[in-house]
């Protein structure tokens, strides 16, 4: 494989530019409930991990079931 033109690269970048616009654009579209249920999956694989260490988790834990029983999640 050779070296990238600078056409290709300028369509490379072009096209990068669109998904970013379209990335950005639908997470401007989610609702707090949305966003609320990405983070707690990131959360929970967090935790299947053993990347979180339980004793210093219950404050958090308790600020995030406060912040889920607002939203209704």
């Amino acid at each position: 494989m050779g070296m990238m033109t600078k056409e290709e690269a300028r369509q490379f970048k072009e096209r990068w530019r669109a998904v970013n616009a379209i990335t950005i654009e639908e997470a401007r579209r989610k609702t707090v409930s949305e966003r609320l249920y990405e983070l707690e999956v990131l959360y929970d694989f967090g935790q299947a991990l053993g990347w979180a260490n339980r004793d210093d988790c219950s404050e958090v834990r308790a600020r995030w079931n406060r912040l889920k029983e607002k939203v209704g999640v």
